[in-house]
């Protein structure tokens, strides 16, 4: 944890603009380059930089731990289950086209789906790890 007032300011103003970038490469993703996992690697390194700046406490009362866990799972389920979601409708696993009436409507939901699912995978996973080898005990 850095006692620096210049590195405090500057990090509050990098931080959200980190997320935005994130976000920007998740939903630009389905488009052009980018997608889920890099999203998930801009976003973690926001949580990363708060980590080094304000340390793991502040991380903590902003994130807590069980959070980060639940999402990872959440993302995880979130892809397999757009995939059995393709199964049930009478796809094959990951055939987003099935998932609306329109197969180009179901295309784009499914990749949403599948990149969001990665991006939370990817985000939280990364975040986890990295608080992790901060070295504090696990609280939650």
């Amino acid at each position: 944890m850095s006692d620096d007032l210049i590195l405090r300011i500057v990090s509050k103003f990098l931080i959200p603009v980190i997320v935005l970038f994130g976000l920007y490469v998740q939903f630009h993703g389905e488009y052009g380059p980018g997608g889920g996992f890099q999203a998930g690697v801009i976003l973690a390194s926001a949580l990363i930089l708060y980590l080094l700046v304000f340390g793991s406490a502040a991380v903590r009362a902003v994130v807590p731990l069980a959070w980060l866990r639940w999402q990872a799972a959440f993302g995880v389920v979130l892809y397999a289950g757009t995939g059995m979601a393709t199964l049930l409708l009478g796809g094959e696993f990951l055939e987003y086209g099935v998932l609306a009436a329109d197969p180009v409507a179901g295309q784009h939901l499914g990749i949403i789906l599948i990149e969001l699912g990665v991006m939370l995978t990817v985000s939280s996973t990364i975040a986890l790890l990295a608080m992790l080898f901060a070295g504090e005990p696990d609280q939650s």
